[in-house]
């Protein structure tokens, strides 16, 4: 997910859009550690996409706090 969409989205969406990243992720992992998925990088992309997501909150309650 590019960081143009992320900003776009309202913050009820960011938040619904963690959620299911992270929900994905865990079920991505336990797959990984049970039979070897194609493209390891995948969990890597998705762990990065999840940080971005999660900075764009810390940003917009930083903002409003000032």
């Amino acid at each position: 997910m590019k960081n143009k969409d992320i900003v776009g989205l309202s913050e009820a969406d960011l938040n619904e859009k963690i959620k299911e990243s992270k929900a994905a992720l865990n079920k991505v992992k336990l797959n990984q550690s049970i039979t070897p998925i194609d493209s390891p990088a995948k969990i890597r992309t998705d762990r990065r996409a999840i940080a971005k997501m999660l900075t764009e909150v810390s940003k917009r309650k930083n903002a409003s706090k000032k």
